[in-house]
């Protein structure tokens, strides 16, 4: 077995554990250099947080550890395919490389429950005013401002 099948193991054990505890069935490894340096298992339900994903918590805790934003030196391991949501923060993150374990198709079929994430993505794919959540661009003429603050804050 090699070092990252090693590591996704350790990923799938993670979630089986988070399970046992009541949590869900997903866990994710920030490695770097041959060491964990984040880890998270899916605390959607146990911590009545839809942002408590697996992957989400072991890049928080990573960057954190490592005082970075940039994790393209390390390596995530997840149990299962990470979703839109999760997705963005990798591309945030942008680690050097991701592997998983199981599909989201594998995991809707094992779970006989279907893949709640279907109508997720079609509605990511909608223009924001179809949408099944009202969403509207609304006006204003400071809108820019923090972004320009930003900009200045950058440029000193």
């Amino acid at each position: 077995m090699n070092q990252h099948q090693q590591w996704l193991e350790q990923a799938i054990r993670l979630a089986e554990l988070n399970v046992g505890s009541g949590g869900g069935p997903f866990a994710a490894l920030v490695v770097k250099d041959g060491r964990i340096v984040g880890r998270g298992v899916n605390g959607v339900h146990l911590d009545h947080d839809p942002t408590a994903h697996a992957e989400l918590l072991a890049i928080r805790e990573a960057c954190i550890h490592l005082e970075t934003t940039d994790l393209s030196d390390c390596t995530l391991y997840a149990s299962g395919e990470p979703c839109p949501m999760c997705m963005g923060t990798i591309y945030w993150a942008r680690p050097g490389s991701v592997y998983y374990a199981c599909s989201k198709q594998e995991a809707a079929d094992a779970t006989a429950f279907g893949d709640p994430l279907d109508g997720f993505y079609q509605e990511m794919l909608q223009p924001s005013q179809a949408r099944s959540i009202n969403m509207r661009k609304l006006e204003s003429g400071s809108k820019l401002a923090p972004f320009y603050a930003w900009r200045d804050m950058q440029s000193e």
